[in-house]
């Protein structure tokens, strides 16, 4: 499972010009379901989206965690973060989930983060997405879940 997590001040997902998800500050999290996914990377996923510590502390460090914080965690499936773009130029999905795969094992990790924290919104599985973001920092990082 891999996630793409950026801070934000605020962040949508609209589909057909309605917003199916919406939060203030907190992290926006694009997520790619590969074929081995399963319970354990679901819940480590969920383990590192609530406690990478990418907010600023007193001190202006990044100490604080989404959990520390009880900011916002929006939550968009992206299939294509699992590209394999190693080579030629057009990225090839064999390292990407099915879909059905993949919607399981997304609504997996949405059930388990609404569980656990107070404040999840997410977009819609399989739909065309227009995703606005204020990114905050910028601050990005790239979270593997094996």
């Amino acid at each position: 499972m891999i996630a793409l997590i950026q801070r934000v001040l605020s962040a949508r997902v609209d589909v057909d010009n309605q917003t199916v998800g919406a939060i203030g500050p907190g992290l926006l999290a694009l997520v790619a379901i590969q074929p081995e996914d399963g319970e354990a990377q679901a819940r480590r996923m969920l383990e590192r989206l609530l406690g990478y510590r990418v907010f600023s502390d007193d001190a202006g460090k990044m100490n604080r965690s989404l959990t520390d914080t009880g900011g916002g965690l929006l939550l968009v499936s992206q299939f294509t973060l699992a590209a394999d773009t190693r080579s030629g130029m057009r990225p090839s999905f064999t390292s990407a989930a099915s879909p059905e795969h993949g919607r399981h094992w997304f609504e997996r990790l949405v059930t388990l983060a609404k569980s656990a924290h107070p404040a999840v919104e997410i977009g819609r599985f399989g739909a065309h997405m227009q995703v606005h973001l204020i990114n905050d920092g910028p601050v990005t990082f790239w979270l593997d879940a094996q």
